[in-house]
């Protein structure tokens, strides 16, 4: 793991942000077509919040994909193989891994999910494949932002 300046942690934070409104947008489609109904991660987080709506669920589920996975990812961006938008499916499937053994069970879904169908570990990993996938390719684009690629031999700059 290398040094991460707080630009990057900020590049991180707004990648992060991007990636859960993409990954929401999903969630919410899944949702609207009557897609697993039962698995409803923002219903779930409000649920173990002991909150009454579902408002503190989806600030929950923000804080946790902005700033949580945002800051956690430029930290361990630099060691993880790839262009950057493999380097986020390969990190968010470690998240998924976190959600599957800790997150599920705490919220009485069971390990992996379970209780909830065969599909539900399949579901949350595809969702996290296309968080990672935004989140990675969103951070990378934000590092390169600002850095004009090198003229091609022969061109002016």
């Amino acid at each position: 793991m290398s040094d991460v300046s707080w630009t990057n942690v900020g590049k991180g934070i707004l990648a992060g942000f991007i990636a859960t409104i993409v990954l929401s947008a999903f969630m919410l489609m899944k949702q609207a077509m009557g897609v697993m109904p039962q698995l409803n991660p923002v219903a779930m987080i409000a649920h173990m919040m002991g909150a009454p709506t579902l408002i503190a669920g989806w600030i929950a589920h923000f804080f946790i994909g902005s700033v949580m996975w945002g800051i956690i990812y430029a930290w361990v961006d630099p060691s993880l193989p790839g262009p950057h938008w493999i380097r986020g499916i390969i990190f968010a499937t470690g998240a998924w891994l976190v959600m599957m053994v800790v997150v599920m069970p705490m919220a009485g879904a069971g390990f992996f999910g379970l209780t909830l169908g065969i599909m539900a570990p399949i579901a949350t990993l595809v969702l996290h494949w296309i968080f990672g996938a935004v989140l990675g390719w969103t951070y990378g684009a934000l590092l390169s932002a600002g850095h004009a690629p090198a003229p091609f031999v022969g061109q002016k700059p």
